[in-house]
């Protein structure tokens, strides 16, 4: 699948419109469902790709990945198969049974692990997840993401010595709608939808 074949896959399968708010309290004319998109093997196989692609060339010395819960755990799983890396599962607070981990599997304090996540708005989940990775001792310094909406998440990143590596911004996604749109393609799956109260 080549990059604008996947622009578009996105657009067709996670673009909606609406009255969205978002995880950042920020509201939004248009929303990108993640989970229409991680949850179609023929989209997550070529992420995985892109993913694994990515922390080859801007992370190499990354030894694992790491997926803050949920959006990004399949994303991870999809660049751990792809790049032959192991991967981290960070929840968002510590169980509070079993092992009460808050990082699920296996690890070694000094290791450089690259986070993946799925859309970044303020980088508000990742900041979070930095902060769990480097308080058990790991070192974080790259970022990759399906899609950057480009509303300050990189910018809050770097402030915490994280640089983002986006496969895709929301520019890009959006002018593939436009594109379908001027070009008068049928979309009755998801062009319009009712507002919904909150988006993770």
């Amino acid at each position: 699948m080549t990059d604008d074949e996947l622009k578009l896959a996105l657009r067709e399968h996670a673009y909606l419109e609406g009255d969205f708010l978002l995880r950042s309290g920020k509201r939004s004319r248009y929303y990108l469902d993640k989970y229409r998109f991680e949850t179609q093997p023929d989209i997550l196989g070529p992420l995985g790709e892109r993913i694994a692609l990515a922390v080859h060339d801007f992370d190499p010395e990354a030894v694992r990945l790491a997926g803050p819960e949920l959006g990004a755990v399949a994303l991870a799983a999809a660049g751990s198969l792809s790049s032959g890396l192991p991967f981290l599962i960070v929840r968002k607070a510590a169980k509070e049974y079993g092992t009460s981990n808050r990082l699920e599997g296996v690890y070694a304090a000094g290791e450089t692990v690259c986070l993946v996540e799925d859309v970044v708005t303020s980088g508000g989940a990742l900041l979070e997840a930095v902060e769990a990775l480097r308080s058990a001792g790991l070192t974080v310094r790259t970022a990759v993401c399906v899609v950057d909406r480009e509303e300050g998440g990189a910018d809050a990143l770097a402030r915490q010595a994280v640089r983002l590596r986006p496969i895709f911004r929301a520019s890009e996604i959006l002018e593939a709608a436009l594109r379908i749109r001027q070009s008068g393609s049928k979309d009755p799956q998801n062009r319009m939808v009712e507002p919904v109260r909150c988006c993770c």
